[in-house]
């Protein structure tokens, strides 16, 4: 479909393309388009970052849970939704499979709805049931889903995982992301009982504690029983476990995200990431400096989701070092440096080195916990620029 779409664009103009994170290639954001289409992404992937230039490609800074808003009733509705969908039923219903997200709310707004209906497509229960009628047009393909490998994880992000684990009670109901120390903490839990998954996104991971009986998602309160999601992205054995599946259920971001919905379930745990955190509790997630590399996502809805709910915990977990070496833990963000997380929504940062409370801790009290989670070969560098920039005045 988007090789097909990017074929038009010569004969058209005044295009905008709007879409979240995507995968493979995306002709339609190279060079020679400009100036006939415009991108803007809600999600930055890798496969778009080359081309940001803020002009033919562009970022849009939103939360996820306003997104589907804006795509129906705000200042980017969407005029032709392009979906990929499961076959349909007897009755004639698809289902938008591994993706709900934002994608039920621009179908609705929307004047023309092409469909790709992919028979290997897994069809999943939820909000994404959409009748052939709603489609305009359909093109019938037969093609395996991407999958997402699974890493091998590293000691820094076992430790880290563990660490984690420690905080993270029995009955507590998880969201987490994509990435090698999310799938380490997630490793971490599997002498845990009667957690549950309400989150964004889930993967092999999760699957892995629903084998092993830590998931059964039995202390919910809110969709009790179910794995509750708006996208699912993993392995062909998670697209074969979710299909036609009774107890995974795909909503809409604009529910799914929204902090009041995730508050209702006791003891929540998010569990997400960052670029870099400096020592007053600043968390920048979507950009190296000025350059962004990915998005807001859904980061601010599950910290606040789940610093609202009964015995929460919004948990922010780092390595204390890139790969590369450089420190994640900063006394400054980065000239240009978005701040995802505020230092007033920040709980928990854990990295391989242990566990910061930042709760009802002052900035000085920060400084002092965050630098003692840092690389043992940051923390006097960290300490001195905190004495000489933060304290002299």
């Amino acid at each position: 479909m988007i090789a097909g779409l990017t074929k038009k664009l010569d004969s058209l103009k005044d295009i905008e393309i709007l879409h979240l994170h995507t995968h493979g290639d995306a002709p339609y954001a190279k060079s020679e388009f400009k100036g006939k289409v415009r991108v803007s992404n809600l999600f930055v992937g890798g496969n778009i970052r080359k081309y940001v230039d803020y002009d033919h490609v562009d970022y849009l800074p939103c939360f996820l849970s306003e997104i589907p808003y804006l795509l129906s009733d705000g200042p980017k509705k969407v005029d032709i939704a392009l979906i990929q969908v499961s076959p349909p039923d007897k009755h004639g219903f698809c289902t938008l499979g591994t993706i709900v997200n934002v994608t039920a709310s621009a179908i609705d707004a929307a004047d023309l709805v092409i469909a790709q209906i992919n028979k290997q497509m897994s069809r999943v229960h939820g909000d994404g049931f959409i009748h052939t009628s709603k489609i305009n047009h359909a093109i019938d393909v037969d093609c395996r889903l991407d999958e997402l490998k699974v890493p091998i994880l590293t000691d820094v992000e076992l430790r880290i995982g563990q660490n984690c684990a420690e905080i993270i009670e029995n009955g507590s109901c998880i969201q987490t992301g994509i990435g090698s120390i999310p799938n380490g903490v997630l490793a971490s839990l599997k002498d845990h009982k009667h957690l549950g998954i309400h989150s964004e996104m889930w993967s092999d991971g999760v699957l892995d504690l629903v084998e092993c009986g830590a998931v059964d998602n039995s202390n919910k309160k809110v969709h009790q029983g179910k794995i509750v999601s708006t996208f699912i992205m993993g392995t062909q054995r998670v697209y074969d476990f979710i299909d036609d599946n009774p107890s995974v259920i795909q909503l809409g971001a604009d529910y799914i995200n929204n902090p009041r919905i995730i508050a209702r379930n006791p003891k929540t745990v998010a569990i997400n990431s960052a670029v870099e955190i400096d020592l007053t509790g600043q968390v920048c997630a979507d950009s190296i400096g000025h350059r962004i590399i990915s998005g807001v996502g859904s980061q601010m809805d599950f910290i606040r989701g789940a610093a609202l709910s009964s015995r929460g915990k919004p948990i922010m977990a780092i390595s204390s070092r890139t790969k590369s070496g450089k420190p994640k833990i900063v006394p400054f963000l980065k000239q240009g440096a978005g701040v995802v997380t505020t230092r007033n929504h920040i709980h928990f940062v854990v990295t391989e080195y242990g566990i910061a409370q930042l709760y009802g801790m002052t900035l000085g009290e920060r400084a002092k916990a965050l630098i003692g989670i840092a690389h043992p070969d940051d923390r006097d560098e960290l300490m001195h620029t905190w004495k000489n920039s933060y304290c002299l005045l």
